[in-house]
């Protein structure tokens, strides 16, 4: 399978539709598809659900699709810090909604439909407000919740380098969850720094096979990403 190069971000996701769930990856700012952020939002999607580790971080990327009241409702580990003030501001309102999930269970959620398994049994939340409504088990002395794997209609993701079938590198911390929302979405859309010709990247580096990937687009600034 080869994906798509575009020749810019607008284009890229110009068929998200209203209403989509959206899994977008980074981990604060690294590894955050900025130039895809910001194309959806000229796009101008709405009531979409945005999956991701954090709530947005200052007035770019996430926050600033936050800021333009596109998303309904945030599914993610960590919806507050310092910086996360449009955030902050949309929930005290009742103008957005908040799941929260427990950080590997976010991961193994996104993996598990990426593997295609239904739904597994894991300890975190248990005897927490967390796993109010969800089915438990006790499983050699210890409580399980059950969950249930996310999907997404689309992911957005950032990489380092992809060669013009698809097949990504990423650069350290950027990774995180890139390879797994990459294998839960419908259609993966990566921004990339740099596209080789294929044969160039080492197979053994590669992280995301191309399989996975089927639109990609180069940044338009290319910007030392963040290494810690």
């Amino acid at each position: 399978m080869t994906a798509r190069l575009y020749a810019s971000a607008d284009e890229a996701v110009a068929d998200v539709e209203d209403g989509s769930t959206v899994l977008i990856g980074g981990f604060g700012m690294a590894g955050m598809p900025v130039d895809l952020i910001d194309a959806l939002i000229r796009r101008g999607a709405k009531d979409l659900v945005v999956v991701s580790n954090n709530a947005g971080n200052g007035g770019t990327g996430l926050a600033a699709l936050l800021a333009k009241g596109r998303v309904r409702k945030v599914v993610c580990s960590f919806p507050r810090q310092s910086d996360s003030y449009v955030f902050d501001e949309l929930y005290r309102a009742g103008r957005i909604e908040l799941e929260v999930v427990p950080q590997g269970n976010l991961a193994e959620r996104m993996r598990a439909a990426g593997a295609g398994i239904g739904a597994f049994f894991c300890p975190t939340g248990a005897g927490t407000p967390l796993a109010e409504g969800k089915e438990t088990r006790v499983i050699d002395g210890r409580t399980y919740v059950l969950e249930h794997p996310i999907r997404g209609d689309v992911a957005l993701i950032g990489a380092h380098r992809a060669d013009r079938m698809g097949n990504l590198v990423y650069r350290k911390t950027a990774r995180n969850f890139g390879p797994v929302m990459a294998t839960a979405a419908t259609t993966v859309i990566a921004q990339v720094a740099e596209v080789v010709d294929t044969g160039r990247i080492d197979p053994e580096t590669v992280v995301t096979p191309s399989i996975y990937v089927d639109r990609l687009v180069r940044k338009a600034h290319v910007t030392q990403e963040a290494s810690a």
